[in-house]
């Protein structure tokens, strides 16, 4: 590995565990972390068509682009199973999903520091839609149960980003490996 070669995927590394930190804050960091990957491998492929480099490869690509669905389905679903076990209905697990994404995109100007205020603002947003989804359901059970479920909804969400978090570790590890073994 030449010098140069070093510096990028030096560079790359860190510009990784950036990405991981806006997954921390509930941002799409795997999607960034995988668009500079992207760049990167289009980069070898059609603008150094004769060196043969190639940093990722198009499979390592492929199985990172399947992390990042997994991670996001992982995230939007993670409010709604908390909800489930904190004993919430269907209706209470939909107001999570909504009051998730609805709670991210609102917090996060609102709060002083805006990264933070995306994660907050999605586990308010959980438990404030579960809470609202069992208490005007048909079947509404009273207050205790509408907040052990909506807690339940909270606790997912952030339990969500915690494992799209540890998938982006598994990305950066995958794609950084590739990087250094030029």
């Amino acid at each position: 590995m030449d010098w140069l070669a070093y510096v990028l995927a030096t560079v790359f590394a860190l510009l990784g565990l950036g990405c991981l930190l806006l997954l921390a804050v509930g941002l799409p960091g795997t999607w960034v972390l995988l668009a500079i990957a992207f760049v990167i491998e289009l980069v070898d492929v059609y603008l150094l068509p004769g060196s043969a480099v190639v940093t990722f490869g198009w499979g390592l690509l492929a199985v990172c682009a399947g992390l990042s669905v997994v991670g996001e389905i992982i995230e939007a679903l993670a409010g709604a199973a908390g909800t489930k076990l904190g004993g919430g209905t269907r209706r209470g697990m939909v107001g999570a999903i909504v009051g998730g994404i609805a709670g991210a995109i609102l917090f996060t100007p609102l709060l002083p520091i805006p990264l933070l205020g995306t994660l907050v603002g999605a586990m308010v947003g959980a438990f404030a839609g579960a809470f609202v989804g069992e208490a005007t359901g048909p079947e509404a059970r009273g207050r205790d149960h509408n907040l052990r479920a909506a807690f339940g909804a909270a606790v997912g969400k952030l339990g969500g980003t915690v494992a799209k978090l540890a998938i982006g570790v598994v990305m950066w590890v995958l794609l950084v490996r590739a990087a250094f073994l030029l």
